[in-house]
This record gives structure tokens, sequence and C-alpha cells, in this order.
């Protein structure tokens, strides 16, 4: 999922003063703490029960993209291996009242559970409340209603690492530049718990290292900004190494300002699968490394703590995938680890 789209997902509408973060590991949109995904699993007699029960599922997503579909795959692939039919799936295009109504329209086939992203956490609740009267389970992705409680109103929420992506980032950055280099950091200017997370991750992981110095930061609340701030980082740093950009689609306008001044040194590095990034990078353009989380693995995940929760099973409330640091030699590898698919023909990497 791109995150211009996460934020509409999640109303952020507007900068705001950003929380500080514990960067040991990390937490859920409610602090809560974070369990390996790897670590879900049913037992032979969980599964039999599971497969007994002739439970029903289906999916209400936010929007489809890439990331969607993956997480969709991910889930439709478990809950058939677990004998759960999907009976409905449905994409909102991030329009909160569309959701509302692809929730009802979803009840009317009685679903045993209901995996989904809210469009908007902060007006959730009323979306979903149906689904509770009528005694559905529900399992989230990224986020919860605000006011819903974990356990109570719902059984868990799948989502990634975020610590280990902005990690991995920083760690790619140093490989790609030996260690030593000059960096601007591009960072999301709003409360948002997945990219500040994953941003101030990268930021200590860089600064843990004595011979790599931030010299340019700057907060970026509009994406449509990231160009300018790219052409500002170079003309006043112009032996600057690398930039960190927050997300795939402000590191496009951030890679586009590079080629405008003809600047082949500087790297980038971001996060999230992007064509566009990924092609520079197996040309040996400015792009040196993407992490991505493992957006399959996310579906597989809620698929399987839905079915633990459908037998009255607990589940820990915030489940979390690894991430995956992808170079133009892992580019294949990469793809397949995150959406279970090869990348596209034009990558050269099938």
């Amino acid at each position: 999922m791109s995150f211009k789209q996460a934020l509409i997902a999640t109303g952020i509408l507007a900068a705001l003063a950003l929380p500080a973060l514990a960067l040991d590991a990390t937490k859920g949109p409610h602090g809560e703490a974070a369990t390996p995904a790897a670590s879900v699993t049913l037992t032979p007699e969980q599964e039999a029960k599971v497969k007994d029960g002739k439970f029903t599922a289906a999916m209400s997503w936010h929007t489809t993209s890439d990331w969607s579909a993956a997480v969709s795959n991910g889930a439709k692939d478990e809950f058939t291996r677990l004998g759960i039919a999907v009976v409905a799936e449905t994409d909102a295009g991030f329009d909160a009242a569309r959701q509302k109504n692809d929730v009802e329209t979803i009840l009317a086939k009685k679903p045993s559970v209901i995996v989904s992203l809210p469009v908007d956490p902060d007006t959730a609740a009323e979306v979903y409340r149906p689904a509770l009267a009528a005694g559905t389970k529900l399992m989230f992705v990224d986020n919860a209603p605000k006011g819903f409680q974990q356990g109570t109103d719902y059984v868990a929420i799948s989502s990634a690492d975020l610590v280990q992506m902005g990690a991995k980032a920083g760690e790619a950055m140093a490989q790609a530049l030996g260690g030593k280099g000059k960096i601007g950091y591009i960072f999301h200017d709003a409360a948002f718990y997945v990219t500040n997370q994953r941003d101030q991750s990268f930021k200590a992981t860089i600064e843990a290292k004595p011979d790599m110095k931030i010299v340019a930061e700057q907060g970026l609340a509009d994406p449509a900004r990231a160009e300018d701030i790219g052409n500002a980082f170079v003309a006043q740093n112009p032996d600057l190494d690398a930039i960190y950009v927050t997300w795939a689609e402000p590191a496009e306008l951030v890679l586009a300002a590079l080629r405008n001044a003809g600047n082949k040194h500087t790297k980038i590095v971001t996060l999230d699968l992007s064509e566009p990034l990924a092609l520079d990078m197996v040309k040996g353009g400015n792009v040196a490394a993407i992490v991505a989380d493992e957006a399959y693995g996310i579906g597989v995940t809620a698929a399987r703590a839905a079915a633990l929760g459908l037998i009255g099973e607990k589940v820990a409330p915030f489940l979390a995938v690894n991430a995956i640091a992808i170079t133009k030699d892992t580019v294949k590898e990469g793809w397949n680890a995150s959406l279970h698919r090869d990348p596209p023909a034009s990558l050269g990497a099938n």
C-alpha cells in the first residue's frame, strides 16, 4: 500500500506534532507490543476444529493496489487451506461511507468473520458495529476502529514490523555507501504510527554509525513537495551521498529531482515497492535499495488469527511480519517474498 493511500485510509489529512517513540520494538496503533507473525500457528487439532466448523469469511478492503491484492491473496489462500470459504470481497475506494455499505452488503451473506482494513479508524466503529451485532468476528489489517477493544470487539491486527523496516533501510544505506557518507533525511511530518516508527528507526540506525551523518533533514506533510525538498537538499549539499525518503511515491519525485540536476552520485533508499524505483535500481541508477513488508504474509497471518478467533482461542493483539531489503540483485526474490509473485517484466528479473 502506498502511504499516500495509507494517509487517506487512516484519516490523516494534516501535519501534526510527532510523538516520541521507543525504538527498541514496534508498537501497534494503540501502543500494543508486536508479536512475530510467524508465531501464529494452529495445531492439527485446532485445524480440524476449524474445518469442522464450516466457517465462512469475507474481506472488506480500503482500496485495490498491488499491496492490498497481495494481502488479500495471502488471506484467501490460507482460508482455503483451513477449509474456510470466502463468500465476499469488496473495495471501498478510500470512501468510508462506501465501506459501511460494503460491510452491510457482506453481512447479508452471514460470514463467520470479516477481515478488513478500515478506511478511517476514527469513524470506523459505526462501519463495523452491525457486524458485531450480527455475531460476526472481526480481524483487522494495519489498524482498528477507535474505541474497539481487542479480544472483545475484534480478534487482532495483522501488520508489519515497522522498526525492523526502518532499521533495514538504514543498514541498506550503510551498505550502499560503504559505511561512510553524508545523508539527507526526508521524514513524514504527521502523527501516523506506521511512518513515524519506520522513519525514526531509520534515523536511529544511521545515528549509531560514527562515519555516517545526517546533514539535511526535512519533514514532509504534502507528498507533492518531495521534489522541491530533493532539489533543496542537493543544491545546499552538492556532496550529499544519499537521501532517505519516507515512502515510495515521494521517493519517485526525489529521483526526478536528482535526474533533472544530472546527479548520478546521490543514492536513494525508501520503503514500499515501486516499479519505477525498482527499474532505476536494476539499471544501476540512484536507487540503492527498497525495503518492503511481507504483504502476502500479512494476509496469511490475518486468516490464521481469524481462524483461531473463530474457535475461541486467544490471539496476541498486534501481529507483525518481517521486512525485506531489496537491492538490484534481489529484485525477484524480494518481490516474491513481499507480494508472492514475480516482479513486472519491465524489471527483467523473471
